[in-house]
């Protein structure tokens, strides 16, 4: 992977492929620490401390007696024990330490590359916004948490939605400069860009939708499919709630705009698969799109019809980087 290449622009590649694991863990993680209901254990932000968890029992007896204080505690979780709190405890943690690590690893080694090579360095400091990203995703972390520790015993989705939709932007930042890096050959006849950027809309758009039905426990409702409980729409709203900003904060609502986004992208694969059969393009980026997107339809109906169980859920927001990222491919080869 690093053979016959200067020493800058190996260590950038090393770089960026590192960074790129790097989110993809935390935002699996993330996922995780969502899904077992762990993100409200540690009440507070601790931007330089923290980074060691607590080592004897009133350390521990500390961070629980701050979650007690916490509507979540109060309201759904009174029975636990120290023990139980213990596991939610380590799922936040470890979202945390991550989150820490990305933020060093994402300005040091660019530091020492900067003065190392800083002729070089200079003419891409496009990789100094990564860093800046990541400061603004670690403060949208802690807005997030903020807004479950007064009044709510959940984090706002909007709020939620906001935390992954960074995530995933400093993904695709990283993963469109290691193509740029790679020099990743480029598609000799174009697609139509306005169909390609509009597919790319909507794929956001179903992302975002995805984190609102997370953050609404939507996935507990309506846990079968191709129907929605018999129907095609869902039956305890009225057909205004579909046209109301409010809607927003309705689960049935959204996991409807959920499925129905789903079927416009298949609507979308299925003329980008025209497009490449009848421009006879050879690249294999469709291939795996397709299967990108395959699984991940596979995934999301496993992962309603189980009523959100961890194991396809956690799967099936891995299955959207993949559906993201595969794309941005296709995107970038078509780029001039």
């Amino acid at each position: 992977m690093f053979v016959n290449i200067d020493p800058f622009t190996k260590l950038i590649r090393l770089w960026l492929v590192t960074m790129f694991l790097l989110v993809i863990i935390i935002v699996v993680v993330g996922g995780l620490t969502r899904l077992t209901d762990s993100g409200l254990s540690i009440t507070d932000w601790e931007l330089f401390k923290g980074i060691l968890p607590p080592l004897n029992p009133d350390q521990w007896n500390l961070y629980f007696n701050e979650y007690k204080k916490i509507p979540e505690y109060k309201s759904i979780n009174y029975n636990m024990s120290l023990e139980e709190f213990k596991t939610i405890f380590y799922w936040e943690y470890a979202h945390r330490l991550i989150a820490r690590l990305i933020g060093l690893f994402s300005i040091i080694p660019l530091v020492f590359i900067y003065f190392k090579y800083q002729s070089k360095l200079k003419n891409n400091l496009k990789f100094f916004l990564i860093f800046g990203l990541v400061c603004v995703q670690g403060f949208l972390g802690w807005f997030m948490v903020k807004s479950g520790l007064i009044n709510d015993t959940d984090v706002s989705h909007y709020r939620l939605a906001s935390h992954l939709s960074v995530a995933l932007i400093i993904l695709s930042f990283i993963f469109w400069f290691i193509l740029e890096n790679y020099e990743v050959t480029k598609f000799e006849i174009k697609i139509n860009n306005k169909f390609l950027t509009s597919f790319l809309i909507l794929i956001v758009i179903q992302i975002i939708l995805g984190a609102f039905l997370a953050g609404l426990n939507g996935g507990l409702l309506y846990n079968s499919w191709p129907d929605m409980n018999g129907n095609f729409l869902p039956d305890d709203v009225v057909k205004k709630d579909f046209f109301d900003f409010g809607s927003f904060d309705n689960p049935s609502v959204i996991q409807f705009y959920h499925r129905l986004t789903a079927y416009i992208l298949i609507i979308f694969l299925f003329f980008l698969n025209y497009v490449f059969l009848k421009q006879k393009n050879k690249s294999k980026s469709i291939i795996l799109f397709n299967l990108a997107i395959l699984f991940q339809i596979i995934l999301g109906v496993m992962t309603l019809i189980t009523g959100v169980k961890i194991y396809y859920a956690s799967l099936h927001q891995l299955g959207s980087i993949l559906v993201l990222t595969s794309f941005l491919f296709i995107y970038y080869k078509n780029t001039s």
